[in-house]
């Protein structure tokens, strides 16, 4: 049954495919039995989605002006496209953080409550932000330039506090006691933490730089939601794109070790290691119903990210993956823009960016995986093909929204 709020249907051109690594087969159906299941009306059913919505704009004051105008083509284009997928719960990577304006109170009231070409209006009652790290100085040398100061040297790249920051709308109350942030979380506490070295092997930054280095390029947010008898939590993240970087792959090692922290956050064997912003230690505690969302900036089969990056989450036990959002949209364009599209290996109706078809092509980066043991009932890309409903709406970013069904 699906819970009632906005009426919807499953976007066109979207389609539901699964893929069951036999590795991990058994163990999810051992966590399956011991999850608690709810049935009859007590049933309810939940869309989650993802989208990278690439508005860290250049300046600070830009998002709080254009979410202020009512008016900014590319917030009108968002709205056309969350009033079609009408998901329950999002989050919007690359929406820039202004602690100066209710960004969300705004995108409510100036966009997604304005009906358009048919759409029905849609509004959020409940909203997640919180500082990241993105453009926040470190005071140190981080990039290896021999200077101190600019975008290389903050704790997340970027050219102003709150750039390429998130945003989580929710139908559904969050409980604000427990959420849990790791924005400050070093990089150095990980076990095994990938320290990033120079060809010779040589460490790229010093002790006392690396000590006080952080694992998070923006942050990594724990947000339990209430829904109904429920409990839900949102495992937000978006790790550093793999490029940008020098043979050290900083960004890489990086990348592959902002995914990382979800394996041992989730594992049900615990991880004491992880110490929130409040001084809390532990992970999500084995048993708990989640969803992991975000831009992950790391493709199973291609792109530059470190290999296994995001397979280390694919392949958990007690991860269900098996769900791989599809789009018509994403197969017609690989095939149109061809490239080194041509020479990928990865499925591209499951891919969800859409970038320079000369040097990187079209990637699968943006997922959602939920616990196993949580009923998945559908997933997909919103990618419609040429002609189909919303074309026009998805240049608005780089990326495709990404959404799934879930029945708790």
């Amino acid at each position: 049954m699906r819970a009632t709020g906005f009426p919807r249907s499953p976007p066109e051109a979207v389609v539901r495919g699964y893929h069951v690594p036999m590795r991990v087969l058994t163990l999810a159906l051992l966590l399956t039995a011991c999850l608690p299941v709810s049935s009859g009306p007590e049933a309810v059913t939940v869309r989650v989605a993802t989208f990278n919505v690439a508005m860290g704009l250049e300046q600070k004051g830009q998002m709080a002006a254009a979410l202020a105008s009512g008016e900014y083509t590319r917030l009108q284009q968002l709205a056309g496209i969350l009033q079609r997928v009408r998901p329950d719960i999002v989050l919007l990577n690359e929406f820039d953080y202004d602690p100066s304006v209710d960004a969300a109170a705004l995108l409510n009231d100036n966009y997604l409550s304005r009906a358009g070409e048919g759409q029905a209006p849609i509004r959020y009652q409940h909203s997640f932000r919180a500082p990241v790290n993105t453009g926040v100085d470190s005071g140190l040398d981080l990039d290896g330039d021999g200077k101190i100061g600019g975008p290389g040297d903050a704790w997340g790249y970027g050219q102003f506090p709150g750039q390429y920051g998130m945003l989580v709308l929710s139908r559904y109350p969050l409980d604000s006691d427990r959420v849990r942030t790791f924005r400050e979380f070093r990089w150095a506490a990980l076990p095994d933490a990938h320290r990033p070295r120079h060809p010779d092997g040589t460490t790229f930054h010093d002790d006392a730089t690396w000590e006080r280095l952080r694992l998070s390029s923006k942050s990594h947010w724990d947000l339990p939601l209430t829904i109904g008898t429920h409990r839900l939590h949102l495992l937000a993240h978006h790790p550093t794109p793999p490029v940008f970087d020098g043979p050290e792959d900083r960004n890489g090692r990086r990348n592959f070790d902002e995914i990382r922290f979800w394996l041992h956050y989730t594992d049900p064997a615990g991880a004491e290691f992880l110490v929130d912003d409040a001084g809390s230690a532990g992970g999500i505690g084995s048993g708990s119903a989640f969803v992991i969302a975000g831009d992950f900036n790391a493709d199973p089969e291609d792109g530059d990210a470190v290999p296994g990056a995001v397979g280390q989450l694919l392949e958990a036990g007690w991860i269900d993956a098996r769900c791989v959002a599809v789009s018509a949209g994403g197969a017609e364009a690989a095939q149109l823009q061809g490239g080194v599209n041509q020479n990928h290996r990865g499925d591209p109706s499951a891919d969800t960016s859409d970038f320079n078809d000369k040097y990187t092509g079209n990637l699968r980066l943006d997922y959602l995986l939920p616990a196993a043991g949580l009923k998945v009932l559908s997933c997909g890309v919103f990618w419609p093909p040429s002609g189909g409903d919303g074309r026009e709406l998805i240049d608005v970013s780089d990326h495709r929204l990404v959404w799934i069904d879930i029945a708790l």
